[in-house]
């Protein structure tokens, strides 16, 4: 005996996601996670930098010349922007706190706000260095 279901053969799965529309508000989500776990990696790498500039001098210079490659770079530019991101968006979650910002439109600017300014403070902050 064969049960056959056709009326669920064709509908996709809930939620579909072809039925919603894209929104700043995933994306910058999504990195504030991933930017926060991000920034612990950075900071355990510059916390062993110190400790071997403290205790050994061939783990500081393996360190040191990691850090100094492009992998490093990458690694403190990455862990450079995600601090700004993550310091934006938690100015962000403030105003939220405090009630303000909720409708559409300023949930949609302030998204765009914390990511281009971020970028910019990086670029700032490199070109400082």
């Amino acid at each position: 005996m064969k049960i056959e279901n056709s009326n669920n053969s064709n509908r996709p799965l809930s939620p579909h996601l072809d039925i919603y529309q894209y929104q700043i508000t995933w994306t910058v989500s999504i990195m504030h996670r991933l930017t926060g776990v991000a920034m612990l990696f950075g900071l355990l790498l510059i916390i062993c930098w110190f400790l071997a500039a403290a205790f050994n001098e061939t783990v500081f210079l393996f360190i040191d010349y990691f850090l100094q490659s492009w992998m490093g770079i990458f690694i403190i530019f990455g862990s450079l922007w995600a601090f700004w991101f993550h310091f934006l968006n938690g100015i962000r979650h403030l105003f939220w706190d405090a009630g303000y910002g909720f409708n559409l439109e300023t949930v949609a600017r302030s998204g765009w706000t914390v990511v281009i300014g971020s970028i910019l403070l990086t670029i700032i902050s490199l070109i400082a260095l």
